[in-house]
């Protein structure tokens, strides 16, 4: 089974369970409204030693600031202001002291500086290596949620920003250069809070999400839930170095959306005018029901069975 097979089955089987007024799995957050014309958003994410961080390669703050940052991204992805976390960690034994306390000051570093307050969590003991595990909540006016079913025939496909730097990164670490500059940043990663934000209050953006798996495997989250295709023009794509690894490199933490064709000038221009740097046009959606991205080069349809991470 896959991973993403493996989320489906488990959404089938809780389907029949009432809701509570939630709007649960296939979003970057499971939405709640509560009852004011405001949402709550809630989002988690497990960071597991050797898989998601190396402690020989990256500081205890950094492990911390990072677990923080990769579930901000998910609420900004939302269109949602963060306003609370929850912590869990798993420690071994020659990590529950200085180490915990530097991991702490990453995150407590972090949380500061988007005024996000911890409220709770759990520690326990790991004989295999150190768990994180971050709850972060958001909020947000309904009508500015960006879900990735809102994707419509005709939108523009835009990124904020360049794609690959952290793929590289991780490459540069596997080779024992932890402070290269893509290595920095695939260590410490930004989530785009205040775009986040921003984005969600344009009701001419519809689908909005971020990339953590790389954009081939997130654009297709986007599509399947639409039920709608893409063009992508590889041209267009902002890269760091090579295109494959912008494609399918994970944890860049960019936001990836869909909007309004007629209204991408105006939005480049203002986006621009806020953050310093406009959004990338990539390409278009389209009404091909296969879900999946169709990949051109120079106005040419391409061959390219391109993949992002899956953990199984």
């Amino acid at each position: 089974m896959t991973e993403f097979g493996f989320v489906e089955s488990i959404k089938k089987m809780f389907g029949e369970i009432p809701q509570r007024g939630f709007e649960g799995i296939g979003d970057d957050c499971a939405v709640l409204p509560v009852g004011d014309g405001t949402a709550l958003v809630f989002t988690t994410d497990l960071l597991v030693e050797g898989v998601h961080f190396l402690r020989s390669a990256a500081s205890a703050a950094e492990i911390g600031s990072k677990a923080l940052a990769v579930n901000l991204s998910d609420v900004a992805a939302m269109g949602a202001v963060p306003v609370a976390t929850m912590l869990s960690l798993a420690l071994t034994d020659d990590t529950a002291g200085a180490w915990a306390e530097e991991f702490m000051c990453g995150y407590r570093a972090r949380s500061s500086r988007w005024s996000v307050p911890l409220v709770g969590g759990d520690t326990s003991k790991s004989l295999s290596g150190v768990m994180v595990n971050v709850v972060a909540i958001g909020r947000a006016r309904i009508e500015c949620l960006k879900r990735r079913s809102a994707a419509r025939n005709g939108d523009a496909i835009l990124v904020c920003g360049a794609l690959g730097a952290s793929a590289e990164g991780l490459k540069d670490i596997l080779n024992g250069d932890f402070e290269t500059e893509n290595a920095c940043i695939h260590k410490n990663p930004t989530p785009q809070i205040e775009e986040g934000i921003w984005l969600g209050g344009r009701r001419e953006v519809h689908a909005m999400m971020d990339l953590s798996d790389g954009l081939a495997s997130d654009l297709e989250h986007i599509l399947k839930a639409s039920h709608v295709g893409a063009r992508i023009d590889t041209e267009c794509i902002p890269c760091v170095s090579d295109l494959k690894t912008a494609v399918c490199g994970g944890e860049d933490y960019k936001l990836l959306f869909t909007m309004r064709h007629s209204a991408v000038n105006r939005l480049r221009s203002e986006f621009a005018e806020e953050f310093g740097y406009a959004p990338a046009v990539i390409g278009t959606i389209t009404k091909s029901q296969s879900n999946r991205p169709e990949w051109f080069a120079d106005g040419k349809p391409i061959e390219a069975d391109w993949q992002g991470f899956t953990h199984f």
